[in-house]
């Protein structure tokens, strides 16, 4: 639960601490090898790079997703962020498929950008003059999912910059209530297999009652890199020729330009 929040230059400082705490006792690794596998093919057929950073973060998603039922992907354009969530629910159904196991859980989802209605679209509201209830976008969304009798996992993706705008109204959700509350007296209730995962740029405008409500899984851009999306960018060209030509191209230059930027 620790671990993934860090950055990676954080992560030996608190391994040195856990030893200092706990000497001579060594955590054994759980055997991910079908998960991991699972996780490899599905890099392949999107057409993805195979780096341990992203099969990492793949895991702590999972893990952190075993003992909450909302969930904070943070991290900076680029680090990777609807990758990670989009792979493991990929992986789950591929583990679902192959291995038919209660343990693994298909997975659906809805997405939505809650900057991109306004805060009465996105809940919901009494018309002042009709008194007639409009249904809101992320209300209606819940309400599908949280009513479909499905025994998949179901996803609540809240792909937008956290604000306290609309993120105060979601503490009742996020929280052992599990229950969204609107203006109208509706109330929504989270059943099991329905989870929220919060995909954000960073929690600067968040609260300490929200973050504290949710797991959290850092993702920082510096561990992927740019190479993985140049390579799946160059493999997308059908010449050779211009595939070689190209991965010269950003070999030469892009160390140089980010050398420069850097400093």
């Amino acid at each position: 639960m620790n671990l993934p929040k860090f950055i990676s230059e954080d992560i030996p400082l608190f391994n040195s601490l856990m030893t200092d705490l706990f000497p001579n006792i060594d955590m054994p690794d759980e055997d991910d090898t079908d998960f991991i596998k699972a996780v490899e093919k599905e890099i392949k057929e999107m057409g993805l790079q195979y780096h341990p950073a992203l099969i990492q973060k793949v895991i702590q998603l999972y893990d952190t997703k075993k003992t909450r039922h909302g969930n904070m992907l943070v991290g900076s354009t680029l680090s990777g962020k609807s990758t990670v969530w989009q792979l493991l629910a990929r992986t789950l159904k591929r583990l679902k498929q192959e291995k038919g196991e209660d343990k693994f859980k298909s997975v659906s989802y809805e997405v939505l950008n809650p900057m991109s209605v306004t805060i009465n679209e996105l809940f919901g509201y009494i018309d002042p003059n009709t008194a007639e209830w409009n249904e809101g976008v992320l209300s209606s969304l819940m309400a599908k999912i949280c009513k479909s009798e499905t025994t998949e996992e179901r996803w609540m993706v809240i792909d937008g910059p956290v604000s306290t705008y609309w993120i105060e109204s979601m503490n009742t959700v996020l929280d052992d209530n599990k229950m969204l509350t609107l203006l109208n007296g509706d109330r929504i209730s989270l059943p099991k297999e329905v989870s929220v995962l919060v995909e954000v740029d960073d929690l600067s405008a968040a609260s300490a009652a929200t973050i504290s409500r949710c797991g959290m899984v850092y993702i920082d851009a510096t561990d992927l890199g740019w190479v993985p999306y140049a390579v799946s960018w160059i493999e997308t060209k059908r010449c050779p020729d211009v595939k070689e030509y190209m991965a010269d191209l950003f070999e030469k230059w892009i160390p140089r330009i980010i050398n420069v930027k850097n400093n």
